[in-house]
């Protein structure tokens, strides 16, 4: 039987790697377009603000299932 803990596990696990491909992508890209490095720059720091954001949402909502020992 799956759990939401289960599949909350599987869905941070796809967003931690998602942001890590996509942060490898922007630097990469960011090597190789001169003329859009400002566009690459800005792509992969909007990636770093949503997996920041996204860590603090999973940490959230350990704590309330902490809290109601859920």
């Amino acid at each position: 039987m799956i759990t939401l803990d289960d599949i909350s596990t599987a869905v941070i696990s796809l967003i931690r790697l998602g942001a890590v491909f996509r942060f490898i992508y922007c630097m990469i890209c960011l090597q190789s377009a001169e003329e859009e490095q400002a566009r690459y720059r800005k792509r992969a720091k909007n990636t770093v603000v949503f997996y920041v954001i996204a860590e603090c949402i999973w940490q959230i909502k350990e704590i309330v299932f902490y809290y109601y020992n859920i």
